[in-house]
Parts: C-alpha cells; sequence; structure tokens
C-alpha cells in the first residue's frame, strides 16, 4: 500500500504532475492512430476522398471504444476507490471481470461489424466514391477489435495502478510503429487506405501484448484464474462508474452520424458537395480529439489522486485537485482556441491541400464550428471529474447535456432554418450548432460543480466527511 499511500500525502500538484504527463501522452498517442492515417492518405493520390472513406468508420470505433472505456474507467475509477478504502478483495475481481465482459463484449461486435459491414458503411455516410474505400479500410479494422478493446481496458487498469508511465510506453510502441509502417505500407507498397489500416492493427496488437505482460506483475492486486470470473456486484459497479464515459461515447455517435447525414444532405444542395464536407468534418473531429484527450489524460490522471482521497475521505485534497484541473482545462482551451482562430490553415494543410473549395470550407469549419473550444474543455473535465469521485449521475448529466441534446437539437434546427432562408446555406446551421452548445453545456457543468462543493461544505459543516 506504500505506492497508494502517497496520493494522501505527497503534495498534489507533483502528483498531478507525476501522474498526468504520461497519462496525456498515452491518449495523444492513441488518438495519432486515426490521425496518422488521415495525415499519410490525405497526401497520397487518394486525397480528401480517401480520407473521408476512413472518417466513415469513426463513429463504429467510437462504439466500440464506448464499450472498452466504460469498462476501463470505470475500473480505473473503482480500484481508486478501492486503494482509498483498502479493499485488495474487490480490486482484482475488478480487473478480471472488466477483461473477460470486455472480451465477450469485443467478439460480438466484431462478429456484427463484419457481417453487417456494407450497410454500417452506407448509414454513416459512404458515397458512391468513397464505398469501396470505406469497406476496404473498415473491414481490417474490425476483425481486430478484441485486441483494441482489451488493449484500452487494460490501458485504463495499469493507469490506475499508479504505473502510468508503463501504460504510455505501452501505447507508445504501438504507435511508433504504425508511423514507421503507414508510409511503408501507402506509398511504398501501394496499398491504399488497406495499408493505413494493416499498420494500425499491427500497431494495435503490439500494444496489447505489451499490456498483457503488466498483469503478470501488477501493484496493488494479485490475479488468479478465479478473477476472471465475471462478478456481476462488480460489474454494475464498473457500469455506473464508466456510464458517463458510455454516454460521452455513444453521444460522440450520435453527433458524427446526424452530422454525417447533415452534411450529405445539405452539402449536396450547397457549392461544397457532400464529400468536401464529409472529409473536412472527419478532419476536425480528428484534430479537436488531440485537445479532448489532453483535456481528459490531465483529468483522468487525477483519478487516481480523486478516488483515493475521496474515498479516504480527505475532501480538501479532493477541492485542491478540482481547482488544479480547473487551471488547466482553462489554458488548454484557451489555446486551442487560439490556435484554431488565428492559424486554422496550418492546421488543415497538415491533412492534404484539397482544391480551393475544400479549403474554403475547412477554414470555416475550425474558426465557427470550433469557436468555443475553452467550454468544451471545461464541460469535459467536468464529466470526467464526476466520474473520478463516484458520481455517476452529475457525470452523466455533463456529458450528454452538449453532445446528446444541445447539438442534436440546434443541428437540425438551424440547418433547416438557413436552408429554408437562403438555399444552399443549411450546410452552416451545423457550424454554429456546436458553439451554441458549448455555451449552454457550460453553464450546466458550472451548475452542477456548483452544488456539488455546496453539499460537500455542508457535510463538512456537519462532520460529515
Amino acid at each position: 500500500m506504500d505506492a497508494n499511500r502517497i496520493l494522501g500525502e505527497e503534495k498534489i500538484s507533483k502528483l498531478l504532475l507525476k501522474f498526468s504527463t504520461p497519462c496525456v501522452m498515452g491518449l495523444l498517442i492513441s488518438a495519432f492512430y486515426n490521425i496518422v492515417d488521415q495525415i499519410f492518405i490525405g497526401n497520397s493520390e487518394l486525397g480528401y476522398l480517401g480520407n473521408a472513406a476512413t472518417g466513415i468508420s469513426f463513429p463504429i470505433i467510437c462504439i466500440a471504444n464506448a464499450f472498452a472505456w466504460c469498462i476501463g474507467d470505470g475500473a480505473a475509477a473503482f480500484l481508486s476507490i478501492c486503494a482509498g478504502r483498502k479493499d485488495g478483495d474487490s480490486a482484482h475481481k475488478c480487473v478480471g471481470t472488466g477483461i473477460s465482459t470486455t472480451l465477450l463484449i469485443s467478439a460480438v461486435l466484431m462478429m456484427v461489424c463484419l457481417t453487417f459491414q456494407r450497410p454500417l458503411m452506407l448509414v454513416f455516410g459512404a458515397t458512391d466514391q468513397t464505398l469501396t474505400m470505406a469497406l476496404d479500410y473498415f473491414q481490417i479494422i474490425a476483425a481486430f477489435f478484441p485486441f483494441y478493446l482489451l488493449l484500452n481496458v487494460m490501458n485504463s487498469m495499469i493507469r490506475a495502478d499508479a504505473s502510468p508511465t508503463y501504460a504510455m510506453i505501452a501505447m507508445s510502441l504501438g504507435a511508433v510503429i504504425n508511423i514507421i509502417l503507414d508510409p511503408i505500407f501507402i506509398f511504398v507498397l501501394k496499398w491504399g487506405v488497406q495499408g493505413a489500416a494493416i499498420a494500425t492493427v499491427i500497431g494495435q496488437v503490439v500494444s496489447f501484448i505489451a499490456c498483457s505482460v503488466y498483469f503478470f506483475r501488477p501493484k496493488s492486486f494479485c490475479l488468479t484464474k478465479h478473477s476472471f470470473a465475471i462478478d456481476r456486484r462488480i460489474l454494475r459497479h464498473l457500469i455506473s462508474l464508466g456510464g458517463a464515459t458510455f454516454i460521452t461515447q455513444i453521444s460522440i455517435v450520435v453527433m458524427s452520424v446526424l452530422s454525417n447525414i447533415t452534411l450529405f444532405h445539405y452539402g449536396a444542395l450547397s457549392k461544397y458537395g457532400s464529400d468536401i464536407a464529409i472529409s473536412v468534418f472527419s478532419i476536425q473531429t480528428k484534430v479537436y480529439t488531440i485537445v479532448n484527450n489532453i483535456i481528459v489524460g490531465i483529468t483522468l490522471g487525477s483519478q487516481p489522486i480523486l478516488g483515493y482521497n475521496y474515498g479516504a475521505g480527505n475532501m480538501d485534497r479532493v477541492k485542491k485537485t478540482y481547482k488544479l484541473l480547473l487551471i488547466s482545462s482553462i489554458c488548454v482551451g484557451a489555446a486551442a482556441t487560439l490556435i484554431f482562430e488565428l492559424c486554422p490553415q496550418v492546421v488543415i494543410g497538415i491533412f492534404g491541400k484539397g482544391n480551393a473549395l475544400y479549403q474554403e470550407f475547412a477554414l470555416k469549419m475550425f474558426r465557427i464550428y470550433l469557436s468555443l473550444s475553452l467550454f468544451t474543455c471545461l464541460v469535459k473535465m467536468t464529466a470526467v471529474f464526476f466520474q473520478s469521485i463516484g458520481k455517476s449521475l452529475q457525470a452523466m448529466v455533463a456529458s450528454v447535456i452538449r453532445d446528446m441534446i444541445c447539438f442534436v437539437i440546434f443541428t437540425i434546427t438551424l440547418s433547416y432554418f438557413f436552408e429554408a432562408a437562403q438555399p444552399g446555406q443549411g450546410i452552416y446551421g451545423i457550424l454554429f450548432a456546436a458553439p451554441m452548445s458549448d455555451f449552454i453545456a457550460v453553464i450546466a457543468a458550472f451548475l452542477l460543480t456548483f452544488q456539488f462543493f455546496q453539499s460537500l461544505k455542508r457535510q463538512q459543516t456537519m462532520g460529515l466527511c
């Protein structure tokens, strides 16, 4: 327990730097898997059509991530709370239950996706020009879902076991391999989108092996064959604690599907066309994933600190940790907003040049759609904060309000009114839907946080914690 005791005694800023830095790096590396594919594809002969084709798979990958991160983040939060309560028996059952459940889920997802791959690609926005490439890419990715999902779950558990550096290294191995193989498979061997997919899954398998090795010598739990029997009580805890992550990922799917449908329909009515609109949106999504992963990485890095101290009743340390998270999120969000507003062309150019219409729509997408990125960062931080201390309801509300409710309503209504006001302009509705959703969501996040700390203050006054 010496490794866990520092969570309740060490200076919080030092702990946050120690745990969040490798966590951020690990999540950034994870994000680079898809981004690297799009960079190489966008600069190849496939161009923006290749990026549109690979981007079509993104919502389905998010669905897979929803299950993996629900179990993984739930297990990480539960492990941290177990450490604070010194409950070693529940800890090893948590790990085994999480791994076994993920294996079953990933096998089912793989079979469903491979069986219905063509209709899935059509539903998620494939056109006549991109369908074949989308299928070539997706069927390889889907075939390796078991490795990908288990990798993400085990990586979360490793971070929660006070080994964030090992988690980062495990992810780095796969990312480096992916980066090396991508240009070889795409440019030298001319394998196109299939080459990008093969490079990605090889990297995932390597990272999976590295993560698996860790579980032979973990720090705070000891696995036996009985650990892997699914414990329903533990599983309910994992789902409850990871529910906010699941909702967040599913909301991303809803956003992606709605966005692709909206861009497909209104893009065809505009001067840009459907493929340019979908391709640009795909690139924006991948770029913002970097910002999102920095925020989530910082907050997830604080998860062992928050979970341990909340479980141990050290509420002053919980408050101090939150303040540091708030300051960090404001800094990251402000920096991202400045980049997207002042020099979006630099970011866009990394993914290939495209034609004049492509460049025009891309600039508008970044400057309008991402104009309130600071607020988005604060909302994401709030959701993960509540998840880390076991407040699943508040975490779910913070996750849902922006993506699942506001964005859906604003995208549908604004696109309709823009098109009705001036034919060909409906595509701009989705651009303004995002900042309007951010504004409402950040107010909701503030109210949830204020209410929580007020209730905490009342409990401390009454001597309950």
